[in-house]
């Protein structure tokens, strides 16, 4: 198992996209996906789980996988959710 913890730096006029695209990215993997918020962890796959989740721009959340993809799961996440990349 595999967490990390990282701020989100997506605008938040991106937000409603942002949740869209970060549930098809972690979709893509075989691992086990949870993003926790103030003490909220939903399952990262899941588009509902995600919307009540609640975090914006600048909010720290964490990222926890597990599975035989783990690494790459949580690289990825990490590096749109930061907002490193353009989507």
């Amino acid at each position: 198992m595999m967490q990390k913890n990282i701020t989100i730096g997506i605008p938040e006029e991106q937000q409603a996209l942002a949740t869209a695209l970060t549930v098809q990215k972690a979709n893509k993997y075989e691992s086990r996906i949870y993003i926790e918020y103030h003490g909220k962890k939903v399952n990262a796959k899941s588009i509902v789980g995600m919307m009540s989740l609640g975090a914006a721009n600048g909010n720290e959340v964490t990222v926890h996988a597990d599975g035989a993809d783990e690494i790459q799961a949580v690289g990825e996440l990490e590096t749109y959710l930061t907002g490193k990349t353009a989507e």
